[in-house]
């Protein structure tokens, strides 16, 4: 006669055995589970893209189980929460059904490394428009003495100084070279402005804060991948169209063709653009 729990009592159960991805196995798909909740809320696509900032072909194909177009795990992540909470749902519960349905949640990168490697990285093709600047000056101040006093009639030399600085006539007062040079385009704009017509030129600040970006050709040809930190800049041109990823789309100061953007981007909202020539058309 034994007393207490026979050893098969101790043993633990089916369902605690079970793997991670078995517990998920009754319940519908992630995207699955957010359009049965929408519909049932009584919404439409356009309504839950308004309230969340989620574009609609990015709703569209998480409800299709397809998140290729997050841009990544984290972002897929991040529109997860959203999307249930404007459904009514647990956001905590469907990351972790996509967790456990992906792979789960990867080891965070380290920090320190990836910034070390963004501030040795080379700045390619990018034009010192302060050198171009400082020549400029430099040749219009020697021009204008130059023709001050090389002659020998004052008057003369008087009128061709003016008239080598100003657009003014010669009765006018002499234009001040500083004044001359207030007048000259901002590096940024001239060198959009100076872009032909038959390309597509995008140029990025980072206004507001810091943003990851990334840049592809119409060739699919990454041209910039990385972190753009605040006050910095970087300029895009390609001969038919320009595919960027914006990680933080709000801290970003947009110029296609010379044309603001004016879009609304929320801070740390991620957006998908394309651009192609003539007037810039969100992709």
């Amino acid at each position: 006669m034994s007393i207490g729990n026979s050893p098969e009592d101790d043993r633990p159960s089916a369902e605690d055995l079970a793997p991670a991805d078995d517990l998920f196995q009754d319940r519908p798909s992630v995207g699955r589970a957010l359009q049965q909740a929408r519909i049932a809320a009584g919404l439409t696509i356009d309504e839950v893209s308004a309230t969340t900032r989620v574009r609609v072909p990015i709703v569209q194909a998480i409800e299709q189980d397809d998140f290729s177009r997050c841009g990544g795990d984290v972002y897929a992540r991040g529109h997860i929460r959203m999307l249930a909470q404007a459904v009514g749902l647990d956001p905590a519960d469907l990351v972790a059904q996509f967790d456990a349905e992906h792979g789960g949640r990867p080891a965070p990168t380290p920090a320190a490394p990836l910034f070390e490697a963004e501030r040795i990285r080379p700045e390619r093709g990018r034009p010192n428009w302060t050198a171009a600047m400082v020549a400029a000056i430099v040749a219009v101040v020697g021009f204008v003495g130059f023709t001050a006093f090389g002659g020998d009639d004052p008057a003369k030399k008087t009128t061709e100084a003016e008239a080598s600085v100003s657009p003014k006539p010669s009765t006018s007062a002499p234009a001040d070279p500083d004044e001359a040079g207030d007048r000259d385009p901002e590096p940024s704009d001239s060198a959009i402005a100076a872009a032909p017509l038959d390309k597509v030129t995008v140029k990025l600040t980072a206004a507001d804060g810091k943003s990851w970006i990334s840049a592809k050709d119409h060739n699919g040809r990454l041209l910039f991948d990385g972190l753009l930190e605040q006050g910095a800049s970087k300029t895009f041109t390609d001969k038919q169209q320009i595919d960027l990823v914006l990680g933080n789309a709000g801290a970003i100061q947009l110029f296609v063709n010379g044309k603001e953007i004016e879009d609304e981007f929320q801070p740390g909202q991620v957006e998908r653009l394309s651009y192609t020539t003539g007037d810039p058309e969100a992709g």
